[in-house]
């Protein structure tokens, strides 16, 4: 009865009310999360992981982008265009420059920052729709000279990347889904919990504060410009993270991963998630992750009695992507986060209706 009567969490020291959770609710559903990751690989055959470890390098740059436009509110529509900065920087180091993959992918997340500060420069003064534009711009810029610059790709249009080797391991190719997964589980992990932890801190906060009203957030001594500026390139060096992973578990680099569709794809998956929600931006990634298989297995089931289908399995994935975002924007607008928050309150309160 005391649980279901709870009014609610009550802290007794500063300690108790930082920690990021409270419940045994919370350390049961973190558990059973934790068991469910181990117990993949060995429940999921090489297609289903070849998804899930898709989905961890998208939760990386959906992450990224949460923590521009759900945290610090500024849009942006140039993620595709970040994500081939870090895939193209952290190539090039690690095949033509002989640099080790570990410290390639670290420059690129710093080159991909920089860029991604440098065209940040319009927030200051632009907001909106007209910030919108300015990153589209810096996308089309970025895609320019992606395909136009033939030192990039010596003349072939694409880069074929090594197998990933580092000190001395090399990822086998009979187990080549596993021992990726395991990989970008421990990044994705880790930039999960320094992101989660970056709004516990001043610089967080201060994004925040912009987010709220920026007039404001100045007047009490924070630094529009260096907020602004320094969360473009937070979240752009993620999502260069994001990048380099990519290029390195597909083993190779072309343009045409990196479109303006890529950066409609993870702007979808933060308003499917969640603004402003770390755990938002994972759900998200799962969910527009895992719709297009989905999709595929629906359409195959089908297909016998409706074959017209898989012809138009394109177009089809094309329309519940806009149907998922029309129906969470007007029935929910932030997202699967607020619906699992829902969800749990139900459950912890039942059967009291408040």
């Amino acid at each position: 009865m005391a649980i279901a009567t709870a009014t609610g969490i009550h802290h007794r020291s500063y300690g108790a009310e930082l920690r990021l959770r409270h419940t045994r609710a919370e350390y049961f559903r973190l558990a059973l999360m934790v068991a469910l990751l181990l117990l993949a690989p060995a429940i999921l055959d090489n297609y289903w992981l070849g998804i899930a470890n898709t989905i961890l390098i998208a939760v990386i740059g959906a992450v990224g982008l949460n923590i521009l436009v759900g945290f610090t509110g500024q849009i942006s529509l140039g993620q595709g265009g970040f994500l081939a900065v870090g895939a193209y920087t952290s190539v090039i180091l690690s095949e033509r420059g002989g640099m080790p993959v570990p410290i390639s992918i670290l420059f690129a997340v710093i080159m991909t920052a920089t860029i991604g500060a440098f065209f940040g420069l319009p927030a200051l003064r632009l907001k909106g729709l007209y910030l919108a534009i300015a990153t589209l711009a810096s996308q089309e810029i970025i895609m320019f000279v992606v395909r136009r610059w033939e030192w990039l790709t010596e003349g072939k249009g694409f880069i074929e990347v090594s197998r990933l080797s580092v000190l001395g391991f090399e990822i086998e190719r009979k187990s080549f889904e596993t021992q990726w997964y395991w990989l970008l589980l421990a990044i994705t992990i880790a930039v999960v919990v320094i992101a989660r932890n970056l709004f516990r801190t001043t610089l967080g906060r201060s994004f925040m504060a912009v987010r709220d009203q920026d007039i404001a957030a100045q007047a009490i001594g924070v630094n529009i410009t260096r907020a602004k500026v320094t969360a473009f390139a937070v979240s752009s060096g993620f999502v260069g993270l994001a990048g380099a992973l990519t290029a390195h578990y597909t083993e190779t680099v072309t343009w045409e991963r990196f479109t303006l569709d890529v950066s409609i794809l993870y702007l979808a998956m933060i308003i499917v998630g969640g603004l402003g929600s770390i755990a938002g931006a994972v759900y998200g990634a799962i969910f527009i992750g895992l719709l297009p298989a989905l999709l595929t297995e629906l359409v195959d089931v089908l297909s016998s009695s409706m074959p017209f289908l898989a012809e138009q399995l394109p177009a089809i994935r094309n329309a519940v992507f806009g149907v998922a975002i029309i129906v969470f924007l007007l029935v929910e607008p932030r997202g699967l986060d607020r619906i699992w928050s829902r969800l749990k309150d139900y459950v912890r309160f039942w059967p009291f209706r408040y």
